[in-house]
């Protein structure tokens, strides 16, 4: 059985959208407009969200095509990553909404355009790229501090909003910390290949994050010169070009820029200068303000699928919170998550590992005191705010102190979902503290791990 709302959702989608034969509206929720772009499995349209009135752009995937090709881990991934990184200067992933045969993506309106079509005009002013190249440096520094390297940066990849701030967008070829192989490197050879970093074209592995600052360095030459560093009609002369990090200036580029650009393109990553590196150089320092990332505090993206033209109830129900109780669990991530019976699940398969999620029985002022008194015990500094439990190492690990936090959400009256998520720190380290350290000392509360069946 359906309620009013589903049955009208659901005949929205039988009719392909079409509402009074004149609106194109999908999930009741988002009327499409124009195409913006369009790539090989994906077109990109102008959308607005009937809701809050606010542009979206909406990107539409084709998922046979993308089985086809055998690309879904690419898609899979992409989710994963846009999910992650919640920073000021990228492109914010709304919502993400699926059919049996397409995969749709909301997307933040950035509406200024391309980067590219401004520097195709020529070289910019020093100060405005200055501006642009602070704002891309935040953008992959909080990147890399999520395990996050995006492997495709070019002025095509930068939108510019209508207050001419950069976004950075198109993380379809991303990686995470995850994919590094045993020597703790990325090995898939991809990019674009005027900005792509020697040490990936050598086929030897590569650190993403000492690759994507290469991709940096060529787009300030490019800011700042008006074209390539590297460019020769003959694609093998222009990739030896870049092998020996081969360039010249202009004469108009500054003596300070000329040092920074020539501390980033480096052949050899490990002389070349790491981001710390650039926002200590006083070229890149002029004028900078650190952005404040949007992370910890965000709520969930909604999460919405129409499965077989059926839109499962409260799908796209966003997160509210209030002081006085948990924030309520939307009902599709607490499904895909806790059960393997609905297709679309495995496409955020990598938000959470196994043992990270729970459900239990118990009242959510008695989750929160235990799970703050198993952290003391492990030695952790604890701080409470509303229905999430901040855990702060005090050891050094090797990526520094770990730092884990628990939240409490509320599905039913009598049914919480508790998730584990990192913060800082190691990955191994983290998992280690899951399942070695959390998973026996909460045994007695938890109703279900993620990924199992309910025990009662």
């Amino acid at each position: 059985m359906y309620t009013m709302e589903e049955q009208q959702v659901k005949q929205s989608v039988q009719n392909h959208g079409k509402i009074n034969g004149t609106r194109n509206v999908i999930f009741a929720k988002y009327e499409m407009g124009r195409v913006l772009g369009q790539g090989t499995f994906a077109k990109v349209y102008l959308g607005k969200n009937l809701v809050t009135q606010e542009s979206a752009a909406i990107k539409v995937i084709n998922k046979d095509q993308v089985k086809r090709e055998r690309l879904m881990e690419q898609i899979k991934r992409e989710i994963s990553v846009m999910r992650l990184v919640r920073h000021p200067n990228i492109v914010d992933l709304k919502e993400v909404m699926a059919t049996r045969s397409k995969i749709y993506f909301a997307m933040e309106y950035v509406k200024g355009g391309e980067l590219f079509a401004k520097v195709a005009k020529g070289k910019l002013k020093e100060d405005l790229a200055r501006k642009y190249f602070q704002q891309l440096v935040s953008a992959v520094d909080f990147c890399h501090s999520r395990g996050v390297y995006h492997r495709d940066l070019k002025p095509e990849n930068l939108l510019l909003d209508d207050k001419g701030n950069l976004n950075v967008s198109d993380f379809g070829l991303s990686a995470l910390a995850e994919q590094r192989w045993n020597d703790g490197l990325l090995h898939t050879q991809c990019g674009t290949p005027s900005y792509v970093a020697p040490e990936v074209l050598r086929k030897y592995g590569y650190d993403g994050a000492k690759a994507d600052i290469w991709s940096c360095g060529v787009i300030l030459f490019v800011l700042l010169a008006g074209y390539l560093p590297f460019q020769d009609e003959n694609m093998m002369k222009m990739y030896k070009k870049v092998l020996r990090a081969q360039f010249e200036f202009p004469p108009w580029i500054s003596t300070d820029a000329r040092r920074l650009i020539s501390k980033l393109l480096v052949a050899d990553p490990e002389k070349r200068i790491t981001i710390p590196g650039i926002m200590q150089n006083p070229w890149f320092r002029k004028g900078y303000t650190r952005p404040i990332a949007i992370c910890e505090e965000e709520e969930h993206s909604a999460l919405t699928e129409d499965k077989d033209n059926h839109v499962m109830s409260n799908g796209g129900v966003e997160l509210t919170r209030a002081k006085s109780s948990p924030t309520f669990y939307n009902a599709f991530e607490f499904i895909s998550s806790m059960s393997s019976g609905f297709h679309l699940s495995s496409l955020f398969e990598n938000k959470r590992q196994l043992g990270t999620l729970f459900t239990s029985r118990c009242s959510a002022s008695a989750i929160m005191a235990r799970i703050e008194s198993v952290a003391k015990k492990l030695n952790f500094a604890v701080s409470v705010k509303e229905y999430k439990v901040k855990m702060q190492g005090k050891e050094e690990g090797r990526r520094g102190k770990l730092a884990v936090t628990a939240e409490v959400f509320e599905v039913w009256p009598e049914v919480a979902v508790v998730e584990f998520s990192r913060s800082a720190g190691d990955t191994l380290e983290y998992n280690k503290f899951c399942v070695e350290d959390v998973r026996p000392a909460l045994k007695d509360i938890v109703w279900s791990w993620q990924g199992e069946n309910n025990c009662q």
